[in-house]
């Protein structure tokens, strides 16, 4: 047997599939492509996660595009996050070219161009379905990380969330958890301390100007209501091809710690509303995180901890999460070793770093007699790539150097009448693009302060007549007594005898006689 022949049943044997799969393309032997030894993934290990990692310009997005296409076909529901804007075509078909043609003779099976049920989504000022969260369902970890607070503002957060829903003040957007801050620095200072201690003016001011700081950068367009429904990502469309939910987020690049913290509400809003699955043939949900560093590369301790624990927990609720990178290195160790299905495209070794980057990056694959892993990684051509998937036992498959197919889609972007069209015809749209601002913690506490105005105005007024009224019963009182005492004199028996005519004319003849 020859050496292609034995790589031919290597390949075929370890990568036999008895339930459903995605086929990826066929493996390579060196330069040449082994027509028919098809490198597959099965559906069944999908929710164990996985990486899709290479330079700039190898083929990342494409291998993307291909498992979003073939996933949809498949009935599984998928959300692509679209950092760099270039994910939009899977709504049409590819235009074909006879080098596609080419490519897809020689791994084994006929090229057929398809367009994709997709549902745009957008966080910011893009047209899309607004995806929306409250300021409660964020809570004060997640706000505190998207605002860079220190250790001790995160302390005032957290007693901010606690005094609010004691007193059932709802946090939906920005403009409630501004009202708070200046409520509990002014006239609700002293009822804040009373319960919960005092807090500093400066911290909460502190807070306050970043707050200001996140509302000019767009928050204020993802805080508020209605708040995206996840179970809105599992649909289907009427020919029961899973949704692409492409969530475009080009406008967002330059705001890792939002998009970071915007990822692990998401993904803690999915695992919290999901039930349970169990060893199931199939996932409920595959998500895409392109630019998968920006999720890590500031994030704290404590959040990469909370990460590691979501992507550890979530394929229990048939959730796969697949993250897109330059190299494997973005991703922490512990993040790394739960992703089952390793797909890596072609590294570049311009200096001695990138060198020993590509020998790291070689360690996380399989051991295989057909390839000098780290040697080869230099060499993979455009659409080509190093893959390791785990069987339906949960067992990785050998190495394999593969050819990939072809997207079936468009390979560029939407032109802007093609992606309005789109977007016009999502079934979830009006659900979700019309503002709701509903009785929340800046009108009760408005209410409550204007109460406060109001209740303080009518005390003022009681006292001032009061006042006026006691001063008025004084006044009366002199009066009384007054009047009593002369009415009393006059009417005294005494002071009648001694005004009488009788002893006036007796007292005058006494004084006519002593005179003369």
């Amino acid at each position: 047997m020859s050496q292609q022949e034995k790589f031919f049943e290597y390949i075929n044997s370890g990568y036999a599939i008895k339930g459903d799969f995605i086929n990826l393309g066929a493996a390579m032997l060196g330069e040449q492509t082994i027509t028919n030894a098809f490198v597959k993934v099965p559906l069944k290990t999908l929710n164990r996660h996985g990486l899709i990692a290479g330079a700039t310009g190898t083929g990342k997005t494409k291998t993307l595009q291909v498992l979003a296409e073939n996933l949809s076909d498949k009935g599984i529901p998928v959300l692509l996050m679209d950092v760099k804007g270039d994910l939009s075509g899977l709504a049409q078909p590819s235009a074909g070219h006879p080098k596609i043609e080419e490519r897809h003779k020689v791994i084994g099976f006929p090229f057929q161009a398809n367009k994709f049920p997709v549902e745009i989504l957008t966080v910011s000022e893009q047209n899309g379905t607004r995806i929306r969260a409250t300021i409660s369902e964020f809570g004060p970890v997640l706000l505190s990380r998207i605002l860079n607070l220190s250790e001790s503002q995160e302390g005032i957060m957290t007693i901010i969330f606690k005094y609010c829903d004691d007193h059932k003040l709802p946090l939906l957007d920005l403009k409630d958890f501004k009202k708070v801050l200046q409520y509990i620095t002014n006239e609700g200072k002293v009822e804040l301390e009373s319960e919960y201690g005092r807090i500093s003016t400066s911290s909460t001011g502190a807070i306050l100007r970043k707050i200001i700081e996140i509302e000019h950068q767009g928050g204020d367009l993802f805080f508020g209501e209605k708040s995206f429904e996840v179970e809105d990502l599992t649909r289907v469309d009427e020919n029961g091809r899973g949704i692409i939910s492409v969530l475009r987020l080009t406008d967002i690049q330059d705001k890792p710690k939002f998009f970071s913290t915007f990822m692990l509400q998401l993904l803690a809003e999915v695992y919290q509303t999901f039930p349970e699955q169990g060893d199931s043939d199939r996932p409920e949900l595959i998500i895409f995180i392109d630019e998968a560093h920006l999720v890590f590369e500031e994030a704290t301790k404590v959040l990469l901890n909370q990460i590691e624990s979501v992507v550890k927990l979530i394929r229990s609720k048939g959730i796969g999460l697949y993250f897109v990178t330059q190299n494997p290195n973005d991703v922490p160790e512990d993040i790394l070793a739960q992703l089952g299905l390793k797909i890596q495209h072609s590294l570049r070794a311009f200096t001695a770093k990138d060198r020993k980057a590509i020998k790291l990056a070689a360690e996380n694959y399989p051991n295989s007699e057909y390839y000098n892993t780290s040697e080869v990684l230099t060499q993979l051509g455009i659409g080509e790539a190093f893959v390791s998937v785990l069987n339906e036992k949960g067992i990785p498959t050998p190495l394999a150097r593969t050819l990939f197919r072809a997207p079936m889609s468009r390979m560029d972007v939407l032109t802007d009448k093609e992606l309005e069209e789109v977007i016009n015809n999502s079934k979830i749209i009006h659900k979700y693009n019309q503002k709701i601002d509903r009785e929340s913690a800046y009108e009760l506490l408005n209410n409550k302060i204007e109460s406060s105005i109001l209740a303080a105005e009518k005390a003022k007024r009681k006292e001032e007549f009061d006042k006026e009224r006691e001063k008025f019963e004084t006044e009366k009182a002199k009066q009384v007594t007054k009047t009593s005492t002369r009415r009393s004199t006059a009417q005294d028996p005494f002071v009648k005898i001694l005004t009488s005519a009788t002893f006036v004319r007796a007292v005058f003849g006494v004084l006519g006689k002593l005179m003369k």
